[in-house]
């Protein structure tokens, strides 16, 4: 550590600025001190390059890798800002050397302690890995070496796996000698690159040298590339350990996990921490740090009360969370109601007249027209319309998502980064969350459209949210879980079934259980804390995804049957009968939809009902919409069961009067697009989807 010097901040958010811990090509970091007398490791953006957009997205974007992770195996983000116009970000304090001033100081490590080096980095990687993310810069200098183990610190250059670059220039930063053959030429970087960079480290830890070296950074890429690493000072047993880190082929690096296993340090290797020349080095540290963060006298700096440090933190504290500008700031002392993660009220759904015969609202035997209707208000391959209280979400015609009036129809706002065919969900009805053209999961207050956090997902689409967590499918078509409080990856798994393409798949989540219903027919429930699958039902479709529909416990799938389980362990409650096709018909069931104590489906072409808590027909049969279209969803809204019923060039939609059992009570005759339509209702209104055309209809 250093003293300050002229042009040093003396204090940065609720950081007393100490001592100056570091500096390198794109900030200082110092010692920083708060309120209640805890120590952080303050990372600044030199001023002259806080102008620069390219190096404050990179900047920020450290933070927001960090806060990723977790597992404890990175140093912990404790805040994020900009004042003044520099950036800055505090993380705990780690006191320990890192390993490249170890091996400086008191030479290469033994055989343990590299064993215990190397499970420990592994299994850092794996928490890395599993937040989706890719280190991109594993190195000495960005390893600690603490008392419980190292720790991986400076997120700078990480990056989400599906990310390629993050310079103007299109180049990513490497470090001569660590970086994988695939990020020196620029191709493709994924976890195998970290591996990469892992055996490098370790071949320093074990001989202090360099795997690579040459007389200049050119001749050092070359090697890297072309060469082959300097084992020859690495003892041998270490040898097989390290040496496939090193591959030239990132598919033939083992997986962090399996270095874990293949580490096996000795019982007692973790003590190279807690004993001899590495711990005296620590202990050197700890006693340096108490005397700076200690006033004279052994005084410590008196603490904040909480409700002062609350009341400061409402009037100064700035977090700025912004989805579609050019930077997103994250923090963790926000401002109350202001913060990227503060969640704002729900506003109410307007709720439309309902319409009376007896008052005179319509002539009984006419149907009446829609409240309103825009044509040309979706493209044509817009997603099913999302209500959400006030307004309803669909694909924008210009591209990104629009909100539009439930009341009139009229644009709210639009999300123009947003990929509306990566499909958008709403979170407690108070955000819609979405994803942008990079995977990158962005949401919007609901009403406003006032972009919200912004997270790093891979999101090739998304499946479902609940109240802790948003879920979505990555590129690589695993199942992924994203915390709605933190916007941290809370796990990443692989699911075994086909999840297809272009949002092939859906999702439902409730009750501590995620039910992914899969292109190819198979419906599996994963845990909602773990991703751990806990039961599944193969094949319940022969053209595809199945359909669900859940009240508490019951979840119905249709498919080829309609079948009732319970969603928490998967245990069958009651199936119905299949009916008996002319002509050998093969049986198909359209989606569900549960209404109070019973649940609707479509077979062949009826409408059926079904008590939802034994399975018994009601023996209530619609035979006035025998024409029912088997895919339409069926909508319960006021009085009424809405479907749509089509032939080749047209169609409408029935309404039947539930109270009377099978009478129709209006048929609109209104969609054009038989092929290309939808239904969905709330606040009194059945919106209809009708190729381009998006239109509210009135109920009784």
């Amino acid at each position: 550590m250093k003293p300050l010097e002229a042009g040093d901040p003396i204090r940065l958010g609720p950081y007393r600025i100490l001592a100056v811990l570091g500096e390198g090509g794109m900030g200082k970091v110092y010692v920083g001190q708060d309120g209640e007398g805890r120590a952080a490791a303050v990372k600044v953006l030199h001023p002259h390059l806080a102008h620069d957009t390219n190096l404050t997205q990179r900047f920020v974007r450290e933070a927001r890798m960090a806060q990723a992770v977790g597992g404890g195996s990175v140093a912990r983000v404790l805040d994020a800002r900009t004042e003044g116009g520099r950036p800055w970000i505090a993380t705990e304090f780690l006191t320990g050397p890192t390993l490249a001033d170890a091996v400086r100081s008191h030479g290469p490590l033994d055989e343990p302690a590299v064993r215990a080096l190397a499970a420990g980095l592994a299994g850092a990687l794996n928490d890395i890995h599993g937040a989706g993310l890719v280190h991109r810069d594993l190195k000495p200098a960005n390893i600690v070496l603490t008392t419980t183990g190292p720790r991986v610190i400076d997120f700078g250059i990480a990056r989400p796996e599906h990310g390629l670059t993050l310079t103007a220039t299109g180049q990513v930063p490497v470090t001569p000698g660590y970086g994988a053959p695939e990020q020196v030429l620029g191709q493709r970087v994924g976890p195998p690159a970290d591996v990469f960079s892992l055996g490098a480290v370790l071949v320093y830890a074990a001989s202090g040298q360099h795997a690579y070296e040459g007389s200049h950074v050119a001749a050092v890429q070359y090697e890297v590339v072309h060469g082959e690493p300097r084992l020859d000072r690495v003892p041998p047993a270490l040898r097989p350990l390290i040496g496939p880190c090193l591959a030239k082929d990132p598919a033939s690096r083992p997986l962090p996990d399996r270095l874990v296993r293949a580490a096996a340090p000795p019982r007692g290797s973790e003590r190279a921490w807690r004993h001899g020349a590495i711990a005296q080095d620590i202990t050197a540290r700890e006693h340096g740090l108490h005397r700076l963060t200690t006033l004279p006298g052994g005084a410590a700096p008196r603490p904040v009360s909480r409700r002062r440090l609350l009341t400061g933190l409402a009037v100064g504290g700035s977090v700025l969370a912004v989805g579609g500008g050019a930077a997103a700031w994250w923090g963790l002392s926000n401002r109350a109601g202001s913060g990227p993660f503060d969640i704002p009220a729900a506003v109410e759904t307007p709720q439309a007249k309902v319409l009376d015969t007896q008052k005179g609202d319509y002539v009984l035997g006419e149907t009446p027209a829609p409240l309103w209707s825009i044509s040309s208000a979706v493209p044509a391959d817009s997603p099913a319309p999302l209500p959400v209280r006030d307004v309803i979400v669909v694909a924008a015609p210009e591209g990104g998502i629009a909100a539009r009036s439930v009341v009139d129809g009229t644009v709210r706002w639009t999300a123009a980064k947003a990929v509306a065919a990566r499909r958008y969900l709403s979170l407690s009805d108070r955000l819609v969350a979405a994803a942008d053209g990079d995977g990158s999961l962005v949401t919007f207050v609901a009403s406003t459209g006032k972009p919200k956090w912004t997270a790093p997902a891979d999101a090739a689409w998304l499946l479902a949210a609940d109240d802790e967590a948003v879920y979505v499918v990555t590129g690589d078509r695993r199942v992924r879980s994203v915390g709605r409080s933190d916007g941290r990856i809370r796990w990443t798994v692989g699911v075994d079934a086909d999840l297809g393409a272009d949002a092939a798949s859906r999702g439902l989540a409730a009750r501590g259980r995620l039910v992914v219903t899969a292109a190819d027919g198979t419906v599996v429930a994963l845990d909602t804390a773990d991703g751990r699958r806990v039961w599944d039902r193969r094949k319940q479709s022969d053209d595809g995804r199945a359909k669900v529909a859940l009240s508490g416990r019951v979840l119905c799938v249709t498919g080829k049957n309609l079948t009732a389980v319970d969603v928490v362990d998967g245990k069958e409650l009651w199936s119905a009968e299949n009916p008996k096709p002319p002509n050998g018909t093969p049986v198909f069931w359209g989606p569900p939809t549960i209404h109070g104590d019973h649940v609707y489906a479509t077979v062949l072409t009826f409408p059926l009902r079904y008590d939802l808590r034994t399975g018994r027909g009601t023996d209530w049969v619609f035979q006035t919409l025998i024409e029912c279209d088997p895919p339409s969803p069926l909508v319960v809204q006021g009085n009424g069961l809405w479907s749509v019923t089509v032939n080749r060039t047209e169609g409408g939609i029935n309404v039947v009067d539930l109270s009377e059992g099978n009478k129709t009570t209006w048929v609109f005759r209104i969609v054009r697009n038989p092929d290309r339509y939808w239904i969905t209702a709330d606040g009194n209104r059945v919106f209809l989807l009708d190729g381009t055309t998006l239109a509210a209809l009135p109920v009784f």
